[in-house]
């Protein structure tokens, strides 16, 4: 490709709206161009690397044993309605009417629909297992787009679903994809690590996410040098045994003006650890008492899943005291009426001191279960950076990155909903049980960038570059670089190798440039300076320093460096 007639203009100047390095760099570099908020073109060397991406994912998800299929975008809301998605995604899911002012969707992931061709294509267990998956666009309408590619409200995404007779099989299936995962990551030149994930809206008993790692992340990853890694939303900690001794006798103290965990702590001289926190959400319109251990945070997303809720939020004051609770002084003793949720860590101690329910005044001696119970007592609690690891008990570390793919073990509950059915050996009917897995092919484009990049511009994975070879003439009249960049272009893409020639009569600065921009693996300089030397000029995009290689073994050195 001659840059000449390449469609797609390379900028100076940084766009005001780009947030993130990928957004800039590929907005500079003429790859994408955006078309509304979270809605982008892609132009002809960004949709190169693009396929590239997509060639590869292809690849990996057949040799895993994949069938690739085409769903439409499109499908009945009723579908959606059935599962109780259309709550889960709420303002999320795109909706139209047709002509006859039927209700549609555009697909945010294709679970329902693909689950309606299960009942009619699988009848046996001699019919399964079965993995099937596409390479689509989907449709979210997200609140807030940003970071160009890497939330968007229109993407191409891969999506696969495994369908087995049981969870052994589904336990198989996933191993399977969980190597092709890794097989991609690789592939494209892309470190990546596996974390426990939140399952979210596709629902499900486990779940993992692929993160790339880099600083501008928007994901926070919670991980051990002992191979322990999950999400902010999912991952635990070692909450210890804060110790107490046996239990007291409750005893009731005022506290005037204290009202923090740490006023409270300092006031009876003990630690935070030593504190039950009382915390307050409105769930689906239900006022909701949490109770957890001083010194621990409330995770909204570990919290709204034991609550099996749709819509999640923090109590207001004025809420809080209608429901006839003493702000600064709420105590799960003696409370009747509201539905009370405990973290565990309630149980990791003994003689809290926690709020008697009456302004400015606290509890001696608080004891789970003796002094109070729950409706619901489970892991509610926020890991951070410095807390203890639960497989090691090392101190956990935070990373950020880009989810660039997520597996789900979903089980039977579409084929639940949907009365998806085979018959086993013995004639009797079971559910079908189902995986799903996706890899979003903008973002993971947009994670590499945000991983590999510096001042100048893009630096690609040989992989998933669009070009290999960025050929640089520096014209000079009567020179012979004219003739000579010619025939190695000709050379070159006659050996299969990808090269975009910048036959432009620009300066060697806007040439040079450009090539970093782009960020080429390989930029190839034909020069009057290296023709005296009857040689061309290779350079690395990763490394500052080039070498010269004789003309006649251009071809053959730079076949070998791409073949590496």
């Amino acid at each position: 490709m001659r840059i000449s007639k390449l469609f797609g203009k390379t900028q100076r100047e940084i766009p005001a709206e780009a947030d993130t390095a990928s957004h800039r760099l590929l907005l500079r570099a003429g790859m994408v161009r955006q078309v509304a908020a979270g809605v982008y073109s892609y132009l002809p060397s960004g949709w190169r690397t693009h396929k590239k991406i997509e060639n590869i994912i292809r690849d990996e998800m057949n040799k895993a044993g994949g069938q690739e299929l085409m769903l439409p975008a499109l499908a009945p809301f009723e579908l959606f309605e059935e599962s109780k998605r259309d709550v889960v995604f709420g303002k999320s899911l795109f909706t139209l009417y047709d002509r006859r002012e039927r209700r549609l969707a555009l697909g945010p992931t294709h679970e329902e629909v693909l689950t309606e061709h299960l009942k009619y294509n699988v009848q046996s267990y001699r019919d399964l297992p079965l993995m099937l998956y596409q390479i689509q666009t989907k449709f979210r309408d997200e609140p807030r787009p940003r970071a160009g590619l890497i939330r968007v409200r229109e993407f191409d995404m891969m999506d696969l679903y495994s369908f087995d007779v049981d969870e052994r099989g589904l336990d198989e299936s996933y191993e399977i994809m969980l190597q092709a995962y890794r097989n991609i990551c690789e592939r494209c030149g892309l470190p990546t690590l596996m974390v426990e994930a939140d399952s979210g809206a596709i629902g499900g008993k486990e779940s993992h996410e692929f993160i790339l790692v880099t600083e501008s992340g928007e994901d926070e990853i919670i991980h051990c040098s002992c191979g322990y890694a999950a999400n902010a939303e999912k991952a635990a900690l070692d909450k210890g045994n804060v110790g107490g001794g046996e239990p007291l006798p409750v005893e009731e103290v005022a506290t005037p003006g204290k009202f923090s965990i740490e006023e409270v702590a300092g006031f009876f001289n003990i630690p935070a650890s030593g504190t039950l926190k009382a915390v307050f959400y409105i769930a689906d319109r239900q006022m909701i008492f949490g109770v957890i251990r001083g010194d621990l945070d409330v995770n909204e997303i570990k919290l709204q899943r034991a609550l099996k809720c749709s819509e999640l939020r923090m109590a207001t004051e004025d809420e809080v005291i209608e429901a006839g609770i003493v702000p600064g002084a709420a105590s799960p003793v003696g409370i009747k009426g509201i539905k009370v949720i405990a973290d565990d860590s309630v149980t990791s101690g003994s003689n809290f001191v926690a709020g008697a329910n009456k302004p400015e005044t606290h509890l001696k001696n608080v004891n789970y279960p003796r002094d109070f119970s729950a409706d619901i007592i489970t892991d509610i609690a926020r890991a951070h950076a410095g807390d203890m690891c639960p497989k090691c008990g090392k101190k956990l570390l935070s990373s950020r990155g880009i989810e660039v793919g997520h597996t789900f073990k979903v089980g039977t509950f579409y084929s639940d909903v949907q009365e998806a059915t085979f018959i086993d050996q013995n004639g009797d009917s079971h559910p079908i049980v189902m995986g799903c897995y996706g890899i979003g092919l903008g973002r993971l484009m947009a994670a590499a960038i945000e991983q590999n990049h510096d001042d100048k511009g893009i630096i690609w994975p040989l992989a998933i570059a669009p070009y290999h070879i960025y050929l640089c003439p520096l014209y000079r009249e009567g020179s012979g670089v004219s003739d000579t960049v010619e025939k190695l272009y000709a050379d070159l893409t006659a050996q299969g190798m990808e090269v975009i020639f910048d036959d432009r009569e620009e300066s060697p600065g806007v040439k040079f440039n450009d090539a970093d921009l782009l960020g080429i693996p390989f930029r190839v300089t034909v020069s009057p300076r290296t023709l005296e030397k009857n040689s061309v000029e290779i350079k690395r995009r990763t490394e500052k320093e080039s070498q010269l290689i004789p003309l006649e073994e251009a071809v053959s050195k730079l076949k070998e460096l791409i073949e590496e």
